[in-house]
């Protein structure tokens, strides 16, 4: 029994009963046919009305008890681990509110640890009610559902550090967000992808997975990498001979708009390609998927959350990471002061792998689970949703708050981004995966978490937010070398990518 095993219900049915689970006596009455769909699931309650069986709870509004029950015990074991930091959600609320105004560094510490520790546990409980309310719908609404509530956490951190930016007063935190963005795709391409193929092939010689799944999520990625690539390339290219730094920056934030617009299209088309027109090739893949599961049967067999426990969960969830994650910005600043913790590897490594929790535990259950075709939709649709829906989001809303958030990200990132990108389409190209694989992906990320802890910003320009225009002088020609470099380089492995 392995740590990511789902926890055993008490009681186990003695076979392993599917979709079509209702009873022989009410298949017919009085010789009349009935409809094929299922009028109860496999514990013997009755299916509500629009209420898929695998999320039938055979209850109706809320039982506290049962309720707090079935969340401690969350999905599997390492999340019902979880469960246990609950204790330091409210002291972290108490200490903010007792030590906010102290001077003392130590104290700001204290209250960003506490925050930062306590959105684990909050976020578990996002990605749980998720998973409990992607039960009643159809298995894709589900996939996508669930990916859309794994992201709320990203987008209230992206939002809150927003609303917090003031550049003009010296308080700019835009460089935050753009390291978070493109922390949020590596952690979940390297670190989260890595740790699904290093578990799921522990106990396995190797996984397989569908490359319906694989090919338009790696695709998808490519795409989205060169659409964010391409405001920073633009003015890497330009800076050289632009006569006016300002109006140039002025062009790039133009230009990351208009990006930023196009890429939402790009998403709101792939969600009609999953859940519209391809929808019936996706819903196979992950019917198959999902019988392969050894534990399924005691999975069917636990209690489950009515939807109004769902509600009222992710209410309770959200209400914690959003104050959380108000508390942990308003102390970024104080901690990249005091101690040396640089605002790249702040939003780069840290902020990611705290907002990107609840979904790689998820993922990385399902791929112990021998689930792998779940595990990449959730990981690949996580990572699709941050490039083409959560960035330029935060760039739309910028552009409502007049605040100049743009996709110009520096080369070091770009260059890691589209690298990562590459790699793991190639991992993706054979349709099986190994622990060799995903202990690679793993280093690979350490490496880069190492690399951006010691790395300081060499856009003496500051970028499209300050800066004076001979520090842009000064580094304006490597830009413009690497940016050209890395794009010779992208083209390269881009064709070899797809083409072979």
């Amino acid at each position: 029994m392995g740590v990511f095993r789902r926890k055993e219900a008490s009681t186990e049915p003695t076979q392993d009963v599917e979709l079509t689970t209702t009873p022989p006596h009410q298949a017919t009455t009085n010789g009349k046919k009935h409809s094929i769909l299922p009028t109860h699931n496999h514990n013997g309650h009755k299916v509500s009305k629009g209420i898929q069986p695998d999320g039938e709870s055979g209850r109706r509004w809320i039982n506290p008890l049962l309720f707090l029950k079935i969340c401690f015990r969350s999905a599997s074991r390492v999340s019902m681990g979880v469960n246990i930091l609950w204790p330091i959600v409210p002291a972290a609320i108490a200490v903010y509110f007792v030590y906010h105004k102290a001077e003392e560094p130590s104290r700001h510490l204290l209250i960003f640890i506490l925050n930062y520790i306590a959105m684990v546990p909050s976020a578990n409980l996002v990605g749980f009610a998720g998973q409990e309310i992607a039960r009643k719908v159809p298995k894709v609404w589900g996939v996508v559902l669930e990916t859309a509530l794994g992201s709320i956490v990203e987008i209230i951190l992206f939002m809150v550090l927003l609303v917090a930016s003031d550049a003009e007063h010296g308080h700019d935190l835009i460089p935050v967000i753009q390291a978070a963005i493109l922390g949020s795709i590596l952690a979940t391409l390297l670190l989260c992808l890595g740790l699904c193929f290093f578990v799921g092939g522990l106990t396995r010689h190797e996984q397989t997975f569908d490359d319906a799944v694989s090919e338009v999520g790696s695709g998808l990625l490519l795409v989205a990498g060169l659409g964010l690539l391409v405001p920073s390339a633009f003015f890497a290219a330009s800076s050289s001979t632009a006569p006016d730094l300002q109006e140039l920056r002025a062009h790039v934030l133009t230009i990351s708009r208009i990006t930023a617009l196009l890429l939402l299209a790009a998403f709101f088309i792939y969600l009609f390609f999953n859940i519209r027109s391809h929808h019936g090739v996706y819903d196979a893949i992950l019917l198959k998927d999902e019988l392969k599961d050894a534990d399924r049967h005691k999975d069917l067999a636990k209690d489950k959350l009515t939807f109004t426990e769902c509600v009222l969960a992710l209410v309770i969830a959200l209400t914690c990471v959003s104050m959380h994650a108000v508390f942990l910005v308003y102390q970024i600043e104080i901690i990249v002061a005091d101690y040396g913790v640089n605002d790249n590897f702040m939003g780069l490594i840290l902020v990611p792998i705290v907002e990107k929790a609840a979904e790689h535990l998820t993922a990385v259950d399902e791929a112990w689970d021998n689930q792998m075709n779940f595990a990449l939709s959730h990981v690949l649709g996580s990572t699709i949703q941050t490039a083409l829906f959560n960035a330029p989001l935060v760039v739309i809303a910028g552009w409502g708050l007049h605040k100049g958030m743009d996709l110009q990200f520096e080369v070091f990132f770009i260059a890691i981004l589209i690298i990562a990108i590459i790699v793991v389409g190639n991992f993706l190209r054979d349709g099986k995966s190994n622990y060799l694989e995903g202990a690679l992906c793993v280093i690979v990320y350490i490496i880069i978490a190492v690399s951006t802890f010691f790395y300081e910003s060499t856009d003496p320009s500051g970028g499209a937010h300050g800066g004076s225009a001979e520090g842009a002088s000064k580094g304006e020609g490597a830009m413009a070398e690497a940016a050209g470099e890395m794009a010779k380089a992208t083209g390269e492995a881009a064709h070899r990518l797809l083409f072979g």
